[in-house]
């Protein structure tokens, strides 16, 4: 996260050029633990094409959604053993709707085109789906799906972080002549789905890195400089005192009307500062190259990740 896009002579041509140069050299004989060297810096590419490590670990939008469904399917499974027919949370999303490009607002706002059109305005297009509610439960099915009685205090019956625990945890609750399992029908089918092992890697762990990348990435030298040449561009182009591309929609209380024609002209420039100075190309490096050292340093975590990611794939093609 003013004036249409300036024309630039060409010693600000070739004062990117240099900058694209310079980054790509900096780093170099770095101490370890130092900032990163960094490979190909690209001039202004489009956050589509942007490939980080953390991606062979992230599901793709059409992932995330069939998981949700093989979930609700598992939830559903659960509650019939107790003679319950549970229809499931019906998602208002269907897999391929919306964008693939799950870097569109790493650095902020980055796509032309896009800025002209909506702004700031990310949900441009989407339509307004109605959030999905859960079907209404009565009370003893409620206590089948949570594990619990209704009204009582959260976070105090017994749970289980992994299905293998939950096989030695009493959940003290009974429905149908059979043992209500740790945490209901809703904790069961998140277990079998993505923890059903006491070595089954944390659900969060990788966005945890990626996340770890993006914070070190904001405080390696060549960022900080990128930034501050994309805040003084800003700041000829009439937005003063903007710091960070994190910071333009507050910094100019467009909260209540990202996509009016205020935030679009704001949006225009803010995306033309970033490719005079080359900000999605140098920071795309510089974040790719802290993703890698995090991806060299968990190799033996992350391959245990990709196995188990494998297994919850092939559980959710049986599933049909």
């Amino acid at each position: 996260m003013n004036t249409s896009r300036r024309s630039r002579p060409v010693a600000a041509a070739a004062a990117l050029l240099a900058t694209v140069l310079l980054a790509g050299c900096a780093g170099t004989g770095a101490p370890e633990g130092g900032e990163p060297e960094l490979g190909p810096v690209e001039v202004n590419p489009a956050t589509a094409t942007l490939a980080l490590p953390m991606d062979a670990y992230t599901d793709t939008e059409a992932e995330r959604i069939r998981m949700g469904q093989v979930q609700q399917a598992l939830v559903a499974r659960c509650m019939a053993r107790y003679g319950f027919t549970y229809e499931g949370v019906r998602s208002a999303e269907a897999p391929g709707a919306g964008t693939e490009d799950r870097h569109a607002y790493l650095f902020g706002l980055a796509d032309p085109v896009y800025a002209a059109a909506h702004g700031y305005d990310t949900s441009a297009g989407e339509g307004s789906a109605p959030k999905p509610t859960a079907p209404r439960l009565s009370d003893s099915a409620y206590v089948v799906m949570n594990g619990e009685r209704p009204g009582a205090e959260g976070g105090t019956a017994p749970d289980a972080n992994t299905e293998e625990e939950a096989a030695q945890v009493d959940s003290g609750l009974t429905a149908a002549g059979q043992k209500v399992p740790a945490g209901g029908c809703g904790r069961e089918a998140y277990r079998k789905l993505y923890a059903p092992t006491k070595d089954s890697v944390d659900l969060l762990f990788t966005f945890g890195l990626a996340s770890e990348a993006h914070d070190r990435s904001r405080q390696d030298s060549r960022v900080v400089d990128v930034v501050k040449k994309w805040s003084s561009c800003m700041d000829k182009s009439g937005y003063a005192q903007i710091a960070s591309p994190y910071d333009v929609v507050e910094k100019l209380g467009l909260e209540d009307d990202k996509g009016g024609p205020k935030a679009v002209t704001a949006a225009k420039a803010d995306v033309a500062c970033k490719r005079e100075v080359n900000l999605v190309g140098i920071w795309g490096a510089v974040e790719k190259a802290y993703q890698e050292r995090l991806v060299e340093e968990h190799a033996e975590t992350l391959a245990l990740y990709k196995k188990q990611r494998e297994a919850r794939f092939a559980l959710a093609a049986s599933s049909g």
